[in-house]
């Protein structure tokens, strides 16, 4: 993809005294992509979108911006794109509109062209009917779009948005990805970060994260066909103990707790989930009810963790 490629990761590392926050990680998003960073708090996701935004230098690696190195050059990295964090910097005192005529000036946005943008912007967010409410004034989602709105006044060639429908509520959480979305259909490509799994089927690819590690890089489909028809689902009692019987079933990869159900991962189909109910029942656990799922993100990297940790602990195989 390299020929085709916004942006080009390789090595990227960031370390803060002992800790390694982002570890070593490559991958390359395509233009006009939809790229997710996808896991848990503390997988490494706000560290990775600061370096790619040059707002934070890397320890080690680097990342390629539409051409441009975050490493030797973050300042010409940031004229070609928007970098929404967690805390987008709206200014409270200001109106809607005020706001987003501070970011097109802060932008240097043409006068000739600020008409049409806000039009297409109010539009895209529905903020225009509260256009001179005081943006402290806003309900979070509406603060989250109208931050959206003031990082996409310049027409960025390159998104990047962190956790952006984080506490936010269903309907501006679904405004807020169709406007995401508009953007995409128009040649701009957008890498945002989440720690919802329902949210990482929206992507074209994603990465998921765990401990500063990318432990999978692929299209959702692709993931989820990995454990087709190798996950059952198991409905029993005591689930936590059932899980401990369960990982010792020969044939039995992993086995997860998802409320009252035992999400587990077998080798072979069909006889490992006969015998690990066998298995159950002999150590005095009701199963209510058994039946082949289809797999979840949450499923795949519940999988990827288990086995990169599996990898990484003292004593496994190099």
């Amino acid at each position: 993809m390299t020929g085709d490629a916004a942006l080009v990761v390789r090595g990227l590392t960031r370390r803060f005294g002992d800790l390694v926050a982002v570890d070593g990680l490559s991958f390359e998003v395509g233009r006009g992509e939809l790229f997710g960073l996808v896991g848990p708090d503390g997988a490494g996701k706000t560290t990775t979108l600061r370096m790619l935004a040059g707002v934070l230098p890397p320890s080690a690696g680097d990342a390629v911006v539409l051409g441009t190195s975050v490493a030797r050059d973050p300042e010409r990295v940031k004229h070609d794109l928007a970098y929404m964090s967690q805390r987008f910097g709206l200014y409270g005192d200001l109106t809607v509109r005020e706001n987003l005529e501070f970011y097109a000036d802060l932008y240097e946005v043409p006068r000739a062209e600020r008409s049409a943008r806000l039009e297409r912007l109010y539009r895209f967010s529905n903020l225009e009917p509260f256009a001179d409410r005081l943006a402290a004034r806003l309900s979070g989602g509406m603060k989250q779009k109208l931050g959206l709105s003031c990082a996409l006044i310049h027409e960025p060639r390159v998104l990047l948005l962190d956790e952006p429908t984080f506490g936010v509520d269903p309907v501006s959480r679904r405004d807020l990805w169709i406007i995401v979305h508009e953007m995409v259909s128009r040649g701009v490509t957008a890498i945002v970060s989440t720690a919802y799994m329902d949210e990482a089927e929206r992507f074209d690819r994603l990465a998921l994260l765990h401990r500063g590690r990318v432990v999978a890089l692929e299209s959702p489909e692709a993931l989820q066909s990995e454990l087709a028809g190798r996950l059952v689902g198991l409905r029993v009692d005591r689930v936590r103990a059932a899980r401990d019987v369960a990982v010792r079933v020969p044939g039995v990869v992993r086995a997860t707790v998802f409320g009252e159900w035992l999400h587990v991962t077998v080798a072979d189909g069909e006889s490992v989930s006969t015998r690990l109910e066998q298995a159950l029942r002999a150590a005095g656990l009701a199963v209510h009810e058994r039946r082949p799922l289809d797999p979840s993100l949450e499923d795949v990297f519940m999988d990827r963790v288990a086995e990169a940790d599996a990898v990484s602990a003292p004593g496994a195989a190099s």
